[in-house]
């Protein structure tokens, strides 16, 4: 028996790492992937190729690690992953920005504040009930020794930010806040060194610590989801390309393609930068401007980054570096769209700018008022600290991201998920819908007519010999049959796919009805029309009837753009339009005053969907065009999307509920605590129960 190797023994994965790291690791991005059967079928297409290693493929993030043989291409891999129905497109992982850690620090902070206000609220019930003195003063400083840590690590956001506006010399919301909870946490140790009382309000600190965090992590989390459309375009571009030094392949950074460079590129292949043909070829620009059809190019011919060659190798001379590439244009486009983009942030402004100022001064009124009533410093301190903990903004905080929150679970249970905090406002305001065509309204896939099972078998043979979207298109309707044995199969430019099946020709293409398959003894007529996707027509009526304009754009054909508006009722057409166009006419139409939302799926539709006031894509679309939305449609029927506006108006109203809730808390407790009539402790109670009554208004159905 051979011994087992001490590295293995020790680290039984130290083969499969060493076999990994002689190898090239590329990254795909999997749009179609939802559930463990994909994740099977993709590591099983990837792990049955000899120019494979390993493959893990990450269902969260819907994208494949590939560890590639030395010297071996991923065209082969692509192919394959086609081949079998999964959407697959390289990625450069170094371009995609990192996950935000904020989130989850304001939960630990949350974690520590809720865990220290419990067990000082259980304290206080002790001395509330009449704990003599020396019991008394021992849950005192057991309450300080648990708060005052506590606050040192929950309160640093508001501390951080107050002291940063102070330095600045302005004021924000977190300066008042951040005074309140020091002034509660101060005079509640003066009050346990000094013995004087019974009240110490380590409590009141920690719960509006507390509920102040709460609403800043559901505005926080909403958030987090999103990341930049730009980085998601760039990461689509190719991390690596072949260029040809005196014929001589070599494999580079796509950076250190220069203008003049020869770069070669297999069929399947994406272009890495834009540059000139040096031969005839077909090119795929659905990704870019929506067209379905191939587009034959002639030597000569301009080739944008992101298009893909159809049928054979290509030798491309560029004519830009990678930063100047149509695709790196694209994404500026999108992210100058992201930065311009309405975010409410004028009311927030407006209203930061009242608040810390109006509160500063009814509590310094508060101090000198009681201060000269009384002559008693610690009353004043008391009355005052009560006027900043009752006033404080938590159901004014809460009042928008508990809504969100509800309603964002609402919709995600049915099927729609929003990554935008602020969607839910701009959806409800929605009056003009812009809806992409193909992979939106329509599935992407073809119907054939019934076929016997040899036809049929011959039909799956012949398209999957093509890569063009006809053929695609076909093979996935005719999935369920096994392919025939065909021999000879070549492809024909503008034809289709010739074959020979027991010695006898067949084909698969144009015909002068159309799309037809020939067998030898007979030709089928083919009826390849564009598949509505399930709930598309019921859809469109219902937003029709809720009083939307509809408006159907696209890239493609007018003629397919035409019969499928007359399928759907729709009047409002734009067919052959490009992602520049796109995003003009919702700037056009944003101009007239309507409030746009647009629909779309594809990388020709992420300017647009940037653009508008409110966006969605389907679950099947690119990573950069579901990026750039504030949701996207996981259900398959397109049902869900007039369900998520009459949601969205439903959370409209239970924000301005909450508002109206929190401006008459504020009408009420304000002068109560002027009065004196409400302590520190008494005034957080109040402040939380303000904070409660808007949660539950929220969460109601």
């Amino acid at each position: 028996m051979t011994a087992a190797c001490p590295a293995c023994v020790v680290a039984p994965d130290a083969p499969r790492l060493a076999a990994e790291a002689a190898g090239e690791v590329v990254h795909l991005s999997l749009p179609g992937i939802h559930c463990a059967a994909c994740i099977a079928g993709v590591e099983q297409v990837l792990g049955a190729l000899p120019s494979v290693r390993a493959a893990r493929v990450n269902l969260g993030r819907r994208r494949a690690r590939v560890v590639l043989a030395p010297g071996a291409e991923l065209a082969p891999a692509l192919s394959a992953l086609e081949a079998a129905g999964y959407d697959a497109r390289e990625l450069d992982e170094a371009a995609l920005e990192p996950g935000d850690p904020a989130a989850r620090m304001i939960l630990a902070r949350i974690a520590v504040a809720g865990f220290a206000m419990m067990n000082v609220m259980a304290l206080s019930v002790a001395v509330w009930s009449g704990a003599d003195d020396a019991t008394r003063a021992l849950f005192h400083w057991a309450a300080a020794a648990i708060a005052l840590p506590a606050l040192a690590f929950a309160a640093v956001p508001f501390f951080t930010s107050a002291w940063s506006a102070l330095r600045a010399r302005r004021l924000n919301m977190d300066v008042p806040i951040a005074l309140a909870i020091a002034l509660a946490g101060a005079s509640s140790l003066i009050e346990t060194i000094r013995d004087a009382g019974a009240d110490t309000w380590f409590d009141a600190a920690l719960s509006l610590t507390f509920f102040l965090l709460a609403g800043r992590y559901l505005d926080q989390r909403a958030r987090a989801t999103a990341r930049s459309a730009a980085a998601e375009l760039t990461a689509l571009e190719l991390p690596r390309a072949t260029r040809l030094d005196d014929d001589r392949p070599v494999r580079v950074a796509v950076a250190e393609l220069m203008p003049g460079d020869r770069i070669a590129l297999a069929a399947g292949a994406r272009a890495p930068v834009d540059g000139i043909a040096e031969g005839p070829a077909r090119l795929d620009r659905s990704a870019l401007t929506g067209e379905a059809d191939p587009a034959r190019i002639a030597p000569g011919d301009l080739v944008c980054a992101g298009e893909a060659v159809l049928d054979a190798p290509l030798i491309l001379r560029a004519t830009a570096r990678a930063e100047d590439s149509t695709l790196r244009r694209l994404a500026a486009l999108v992210e100058i769209a992201e930065t311009g983009r309405h975010r409410y942030q004028g009311w927030a402004d407006w209203a930061a700018r009242l608040y810390a100022p109006l509160v500063h001064g009814l509590s310094a009124v508060a101090f000198l008022a009681w201060w000269a009533a009384t002559g008693s410093v610690g009353t004043a301190i008391a009355v005052a600290t009560a006027v900043l903990i009752i006033t404080c903004p938590c159901a004014l905080g809460l009042a928008v991201p508990a809504v969100t929150a509800s309603m964002t679970g609402r919709l995600f249970r049915a099927g729609v998920l929003l990554k935008s905090a602020t969607a839910l406002e701009r959806l409800a305001e929605v009056d003009t819908i812009l809806l992409d065509k193909t992979g939106t309204l329509t599935s992407g896939r073809l119907t054939t007519p019934d076929l016997d099972p040899a036809a049929a078998s011959v039909a799956l043979a012949l398209a999957r010999g093509s890569d063009h979207p006809v053929s695609r298109a076909a093979a996935a309707a005719l999935a369920g049959h096994a392919p025939a044995p065909l021999t000879a199969l070549r492809e024909v430019p503008s034809e289709g796919m010739h074959g020979l099946w027991d010695g006898a020709p067949v084909f698969l293409g144009r015909g002068p009805q159309g799309t037809e398959l020939r067998l030898p003894d007979r030709t089928l007529p083919l009826d390849m029309r564009e598949e509505l996707r399930p709930g598309a027509v019921e859809a469109v009526a219902a937003l029709t009837a809720q009083g939307h304009v509809i408006h159907l754009v696209t890239g493609d054909h007018a003629r397919r753009a035409a019969a499928l508006a007359a399928r759907l009722g729709l009047e409002e057409v734009h067919a052959g339009v490009a992602p520049e166009q796109k995003a003009a006419l919702v700037a056009e139409l944003s101009r007239q005053g309507a409030r746009v939302l647009m629909v779309g799926d594809g990388i020709n539709d992420a300017a647009a969907l940037a653009t508008a006031h409110a966006s969605l894509a389907p679950a099947t679309a690119l990573d950069a065009a579901r990026v750039a939305a504030d949701g996207v449609l996981l259900a398959p029927d397109l049902r869900a999307l007039p369900e998520t506006l009459a949601t969205a108006r439903c959370a409209a109203r239970r924000i301005r509920q909450n508002l109206a809730i929190a401006a008459a808390y504020n009408l009420v407790a304000i002068p109560v605590a002027l009065a004196g009539l409400a302590g520190p402790l008494a005034a957080a109670i109040a402040m939380s129960t303000s904070s409660v009554s808007v949660v539950l208004n929220a969460v109601r159905r």
